[in-house]
């Protein structure tokens, strides 16, 4: 028999990237008295790893619990950028409502669209938090009409079209149910949540069954499972079998040895937990997203849709350029395995293969920003390695023919620089799909659908033509025919021609054929690239030139040779940069770029033969 579970509520908040949803979680957990008043609190408290903090995106989904009038809201955080969409498409099958917060300016962005399908096609009820509302240019009547049309356009139903609307300062920590009035706290928003999401429903007599929708993972206890108690209960010491619902022959016995419920941003041990708690189950290495938990007389898997198909890989390979392994603590083909296959513990987007050489491995992700965040993080942990220029996943429809990654992009741009914007689009094989104008007249709105492979290295060079002021969003479209042959990099490299250490003599003479990527003092090796040329072939230069020392003196001699300061590339921006035939050297404390073959005769010879 089912019944309903009235003191528990579970919601995720879902919204585009930097529309305040981690500053929203941080505003409830103050306002229903998580911390102690005189508690000092970071900002932004969810995002807790620190890439997350230093661009202030969220990367993971993470929970936390508030009480409000005797009623636990558990709450998932979940990541705004498309890259990490797999994050997202899970948690929602852990709750029974969705916040979407759009920021009362910019209104709905493709991500909002991307996150707001997967919550309508669950049949979830939506709460639309407008954000941001005390921004000088906030227009929030407009932006409610926007987000109504977004509905309307998803096939929403009439039950999800008469959602309740809040607005809300997330920052200030105010919410009021009529855009003219002022708030005072987040009360209206906790009460909508307590009325408007519906309790959590299941038979608490039948054999226990919990869906997992995130891994953790802990050094010491190893892989956590999270997830929600959709049927019975679950308890420690119980034995339960896991099984999946992609997976009929998988049927695995196991014991729960602890079990854990949220409560503000910690896990409290618990002995059991009944229908509608989300709870954290750790002791079991099997255990995988999508499997389901049940009691061994009744093994029923929950049904869970497959996570989308990463769209880019890159190759990951040992270091073995002339300064492999002097500043790295990990460099072997070992370490660099076992980290990648680590990591698919707890990144469901991620697939890592091994390739005919034992020291190389091709790891596929949803976009540039997933793979340079694994690339920032095992740098930081003292990995050494090579990764090679992201290519897109190809595939092939039943006729044979070739399809691609589409993204659609959308582009806010100053008006003045939307001509270059189209331009450069149109040459990497962009369809230009609707224009308008936007803030008044002032900007252009432009969408475009474009190969994904369109997109590489394209993020810096927008930057540049649009003077910093240009907004670039992309969201995956699926995949579509082959579009052609695109020339990524129109200019070529200025190479090292010997090892050595760089010069200001030799650096002030390479500085005339184009802008150098390096200073004085430091480390080259034959074929490692040290700028990039202003013609489109690549030019060898000795940076490590001494001036010839004579006693005849000249007036010119003496005088300081200056340099122009050198152009240090991001980690981004480098592999934005690299081309098909370089390799981006990742070390701790450097990155370097290099020609894949470091002789400059074997180069040519390589280069003829193609």
């Amino acid at each position: 028999m089912k019944q309903k579970r009235d003191n528990v509520r579970n919601i995720a908040i879902i919204a585009h990237v930097d529309h305040g949803k981690t500053t929203l979680v941080d505003v409830l957990l103050k306002q229903s008295g998580v911390f102690r008043e005189n508690q000092e609190v970071a900002e932004r408290v969810m995002d807790s790893n620190d890439i997350e903090r230093e661009r202030g995106i969220t990367i993971l989904s993470k929970n936390t619990a508030v009480m409000y009038k005797n009623t636990k809201i558990n709450i998932i955080d979940t990541p705004g950028h498309a890259d990490f969409g797999g994050e997202v498409e899970r948690v929602l099958k852990m709750v029974n409502g969705v916040i979407l917060v759009v920021d009362a300016f910019e209104g709905a962005m493709p991500q909002t669209k991307f996150v707001l399908r997967k919550a309508l096609e669950l049949k979830l009820p939506v709460i639309v938090c407008i954000n941001k509302i005390d921004r000088p240019e906030a227009r929030p009547d407009e932006v409610v009409d926007e987000v109504l049309e977004l509905f309307l356009e998803l096939d929403a139903d009439d039950a999800q079209l008469d959602c309740p609307f809040i607005y809300a300062s997330a920052k200030a920590g105010i919410a009021s149910l009529e855009a003219s009035e002022q708030g005072v706290n987040m009360e209206p928003l906790f009460e909508t949540i307590l009325d408007y999401i519906p309790a959590p429903e299941g038979d608490p007599e039948a054999g226990t069954q919990v869906l997992i929708s995130t891994i953790d993972y802990n050094e010491y206890v190893g892989r956590i499972g999270v997830g929600k108690v959709d049927n019975g209960t679950i308890k420690v010491n119980q034995d339960v079998v896991i099984c999946n619902h992609h997976d009929p022959d998988k049927q695995i016995k196991v014991k729960v040895s602890k079990l854990y419920e949220f409560d503000g941003l910690n896990k409290v041990e618990v002995k059991e937990a009944g229908i509608g708690s989300i709870v954290a189950i750790s002791g079991i290495n099997d255990i995988k997203i999508g499997d389901t938990l049940c009691a061994p007389e009744n093994v029923t898997p929950i049904p869970f849709q497959k996570i989308s198909e990463p769209t880019i890989a890159m190759q990951f390979m040992v270091n073995d350029s002339p300064l492999a392994g002097l500043e790295g603590k990990f460099v072997t083909s070992r370490h660099l395995r076992d980290r990648l296959f680590k990591e698919l513990n707890t990144d469901v987007s991620l697939r890592v293969e091994e390739t005919d050489a034992a020291d190389c491995f091709k790891v596929s992700g949803r976009g540039e920003l997933h793979l340079s965040v694994l690339i920032e993080n095992m740098r930081r942990e003292g990995f050494e390695f090579a990764v090679s220029k992201a290519e897109v996943l190809y595939k092939k429809d039943e006729k044979g023919k070739l399809l691609e990654p589409m993204e659609l992009a959308y582009i806010d741009v100053p008006n003045e620089y939307a001509g270059s914007v189209i331009e450069k689009l149109g040459q990497r094989k962009g369809e230009l799909r609707n224009m308008g104008t936007i803030s008044g007249g002032t900007y252009t709105r432009l969408e475009f659908s474009i190969p994904a492979r369109g997109l590489i290295g394209y993020r810096g060079e927008f930057m540049t033509d649009t003077k910093g002021n240009g907004i670039l969003n992309t969201v995956f479209d699926g995949y579509g025919p082959y579009k052609g042959d695109i020339q990524y990099r129109k200019l070529g490299s200025l190479i090292a021609f010997e090892a050595g250490e760089s010069i200001t003599y030799g650096l002030y003479n390479a500085q005339e054929r184009g802008i150098l990527f390096i200073g004085p003092g430091e480390k080259v090796y034959s074929g490692m690239v040290v700028g990039q040329t202003g013609r489109s072939e690549d030019i060898e230069i000795n940076v490590c030139k001494k001036k010839q020392l004579t006693n005849t003196r000249s007036s010119s001699a003496d005088e300081a040779l200056r340099l122009t300061p050198p152009k240090i590339l991001s980690l981004e921006q480098s592999l934005d940069f690299i081309d098909t035939d370089e390799l981006l050297e990742v070390t701790p404390t450097n990155l370097r770029i290099r020609k894949k073959i470091l002789d400059p005769t074997m180069r040519k010879r390589a280069a003829m033969k193609k």
